[in-house]
């Protein structure tokens, strides 16, 4: 049976969608190290079932030449015939530095995963349910991002905050018109949950230059998709200097 790679990056997209339990594998799936980390620090139960999930992991099969797993440098093509430390799966079998571009991104994008659950325990603490709720769908959105570059397959809908693509611009860019405030400018004395919103911001920015870095003239939805999460994060803030929140319950 031939093998198929699975990866942390393809366990973290599909897991984070709804924390399950849960996850079914192909069968005869290798689980990178990291993979096997993952499974193991959120006690998730591994299926192999008979078929590829829908949406599909890496399906591309690892070789055998001599007995022995192959193994490609996707950038050189050199063949391989065990993973070096300083190198990752890109996909199936290809092989890359852990300083290539796309796994930058890759961890960025986990880095802003975190950041946005650590805004979201400062809004808890400080009573704002209705901002957490508002993170949890910038939170799909941020893992939707990562299950498309995985995945190598289109994002799709843009559709965030209840607002489409250009009326998440239109909002962010008119603040004085949505919110009835300036463009406000970053300051301790905004509370708590406003600095977490603002580092957030900036967090989503500097995973839109490593997206750049990685996807130079390729994957312009990525790009996009990353752009209007900034100018949904920037809404959550202007919301919240407004005094749109109001609380709520969990």
């Amino acid at each position: 049976m031939k093998s198929i790679v699975v990866t942390d990056i393809e366990l973290r997209s599909r897991w984070y969608a709804n924390r399950r339990e849960k996850l079914t594998v192909p069968c005869g799936a290798v689980l990178t190290p990291a993979a096997k980390d993952f499974i193991r620090e959120n006690n998730i139960t591994l299926i192999y079932g008979s078929e590829i999930p829908e949406g599909g992991f890496t399906v591309d099969p690892i070789p055998k030449e001599n007995g022995k797993s192959l193994f490609v440098d996707a950038i050189t093509g050199e063949k391989l015939y065990e993973k070096r430390e300083n190198y990752t799966h890109l996909r199936g079998n290809l092989l890359v530095p852990k300083t290539h571009p796309q796994i930058r991104f890759r961890g960025r994008l986990d880095s802003l995963a975190a950041e946005i659950i650590q805004t979201q325990v400062t809004a808890n603490a400080e009573g704002e349910y209705e901002l957490v709720n508002a993170l949890d769908e910038i939170l799909r959105f941020t893992r939707k991002i990562l299950s498309a570059e995985v995945n190598d397959a289109p994002f799709g809908d843009l559709t965030l905050l209840g607002m489409n693509s250009g009326e998440l611009r239109h909002r962010s860019q008119n603040v004085r018109e949505s919110f009835g405030i300036d463009h406000p400018v970053p300051s301790y004395k905004q509370g708590a949950v406003c600095a977490a919103l603002n580092r957030l911001r900036t967090c989503v920015r500097e995973t839109e230059l490593a997206a750049a870095e990685a996807f130079p003239n390729s994957r312009i939805d990525i790009i996009e998709a990353l752009n209007r999460l900034s100018s949904a994060v920037y809404i959550l803030y202007c919301r919240k200097l407004s005094g749109s929140y109001g609380g709520g319950r969990p």
